[in-house]
């Protein structure tokens, strides 16, 4: 079997650290899961006999060695921080919206559905597209309900 191309030596400090990380009481599951794949992998385990005994993937195994290679211990504890995703709706077009929903219902309609108003929006331009789930989180948002 060839070596590990990320090989985890923890030094002292950081086996202490990670074995009174693992006898808190309160750390999220992911933390705690991490600091036992590292503790394992340091103590010589394999990627199989980890991912088998803490009932886990091998690539998240060997992703956890990766990332205290290349981060250290806190890159490897904590999470990738994610991108947020740019507002479909900005202020003027939710203000279409809650308008439109409040206004009365299209014809042939018992109320406005979610789809009819993502329609409806496009229809008038105010954007390009834009999904009826979109429309439901935003006027669950707001707390507008076009079917009351």
């Amino acid at each position: 079997m060839p070596a590990k191309r990320y090989k985890v030596d923890l030094s002292e400090a950081e086996r202490l650290e990670l074995e009174q990380l693992t006898h808190k009481g309160k750390i999220s599951a992911r933390k705690m899961k991490r600091a036992q794949i590292l503790l394992k992998a340091s103590a010589g385990w394999t990627d199989e006999q980890i991912a088998e005994a803490l009932d886990t993937g091998r690539a998240t195994v060997e992703r956890i060695r990766q990332r205290f290679v290349e981060r250290g211990l806190v890159g490897a504890l904590t999470e990738n921080a994610h991108p947020a995703q740019k507002r479909r709706l900005d202020g003027r077009a939710e203000a279409h919206l809650i308008a439109l929903a409040c206004s009365e219902r299209p014809e042939g309609q018992v109320h406005w559905s979610m789809r009819v108003l993502a329609a409806k929006l496009v229809e008038m331009e105010v954007v390009d597209s834009i999904s009826h789930e979109t429309v439901r989180q935003t006027l669950k948002k707001t707390q507008s309900s076009p079917g009351k």
